[in-house]
């Protein structure tokens, strides 16, 4: 049997922890640059703010009720979701838990017993909640498609599902896939549900379910429309997988926190956002051979252009290296053949690929001892930057001043990773 946490409304929560007050009132969590909603607490969700609505939209809702407004704090997010995790791979081990996003996990229960599954189920509810705080719902079937649905539906009636779902019967399983509308079934996305409703009349995930392997390998993405109806038929196709530790790509992507027109203001941005991709890079021991640049304009109609056009190129490096000075060079310099004087833009990204191990990079024959030793160097600024936060070391080319940062003007303290912004008890 598998099953899957989800922690509720996360980023909700996450800020609900330190903020007692906030419980069984509405709260909404803004995206980067403080944009759209991201996440919605069920009281905002009751009085019918939109998710992933522009925030300027949603305002004179959220001001007539009074609703909680705050920035994504991803270092507090980040740190609790590390939490939950760790609390459940102290439960049930390591190799039984399979990290799938920063609120979700799935879990193998094979090592239960089925007849003990909802007693375990709540167990593991009850434990995440008192040892992070975070609320979670638990769906536990025999797929990981049937243990998001179950999950799914444990958050319909939550007072009497007590937030924990368990399909362990033919009979629990038939009846939660006849109400369950297929278009929310994991896996088959908007388009997808519309071809199945409009031109096979195919409604909910038991018409799904009784669809030949044929029509889904035709008609639903080949093998993997396979692998979906095998699921929903609660046969296994979806293993639990190993976390990916080594990245084959690093990319450090961020919007400004207004549009940018001057090339210097873009370039300290490239070479901040290259410094963040090096020290991910150098934290799984690699090295990147191809460094590419991307920026976006800021679109001048909002009807027809809100996206903006993206400019992006990239460079291949004589030998792979996580140094950050070597990346910064190469990564700034792509700026200048992608800056188009008069353009504003507002969004800029850089990604590192073409990564392999940092011990199979050989050291170079011709150039001073020092030069070969630089990895010392960039462990140091490392450990330094770990310890004391908000990069206390940085290189000139990522500017002092940064006025092109992102907009956070409603974030909260990072209470568990700032000693001083701790939470404080009276």
């Amino acid at each position: 049997m598998k099953a899957i946490i989800d922690c509720n409304n996360f980023y909700c929560s996450c800020e609900r922890l330190f903020k007692p007050h906030l419980h069984n009132r509405p709260v909404v969590v803004l995206s980067n640059n403080d944009g759209c909603i991201v996440s919605r607490s069920d009281e905002a969700k009751r009085l019918g703010v939109e998710m992933a609505g522009p925030y300027f939209m949603a305002k004179p809702l959220i001001e007539k009720h009074n609703i909680s407004v705050f920035s994504s704090n991803y270092n507090l997010y980040g740190d609790l979701s590390w939490r939950v995790m760790e609390t459940l791979r102290m439960m049930l081990g390591k190799k039984n838990v399979e990290v799938y996003s920063v609120d979700e996990a799935f879990l193998d229960l094979s090592i239960f017993p089925e007849n003990e599954l909802q007693a375990v189920a709540m167990k593991i509810r009850t434990t995440v909640e008192q040892w992070t705080g975070i609320k979670v719902s638990v769906g536990v079937a025999p797929t990981k498609v049937l243990a998001k649905l179950a999950n799914r539906l444990s958050k319909k009636n939550k007072q009497q599902t007590q937030c924990v779902m368990v399909l362990d019967t033919e009979e629990k399983i038939i009846e939660a896939l006849r109400i369950t509308p297929v278009e929310d079934i994991w896996g088959v996305g908007f388009r997808y549900a519309q071809k199945l409703k409009e031109f096979w009349g195919i409604y909910d995930a038991l018409q799904l379910r009784n669809v030949s392997e044929e029509f889904a390998r035709t008609h639903l993405g080949g093998v993997v429309g396979v692998r979906l109806v095998r699921e929903l038929k609660a046969v296994p196709s979806k293993e639990m997988e190993d976390e990916l530790v080594s990245k084959k790509m690093i990319a450090t992507t961020r919007m400004f926190g207004s549009p940018v027109g001057d090339i210097n203001d873009i370039k300290e941005a490239v070479a901040t956002y290259t410094s963040r991709a090096a020290e991910k890079l150098r934290r799984q021991h690699g090295a990147a051979r191809i460094v590419n640049v991307f920026i976006v304009a800021k679109g001048e109609d909002h009807n027809t252009d809100y996206r903006g056009a993206m400019h992006s190129h990239f460079i291949t490096l004589p030998t792979a290296t996580s140094f950050t000075h070597e990346l910064i060079k190469p990564a700034v310099a792509l700026v200048d053949t992608l800056y188009k004087k008069g353009t504003l833009y507002k969004k800029a990204g850089v990604m590192l690929s073409g990564i392999v191990p940092d011990a199979s990079i050989q050291g170079n024959l011709f150039v001073s001892e020092s030069r070969n030793c630089e990895r010392k160097l960039m462990d140091m600024i490392d450990n330094i930057n770990f310890s004391q936060r908000d990069d206390v070391l940085k290189f000139a080319a990522s500017g002092t001043t940064r006025d092109w940062k992102m907009r956070q003007e409603l974030r909260s303290p990072r209470y568990t990773t700032r000693w001083n912004e701790l939470y404080e008890v009276h």
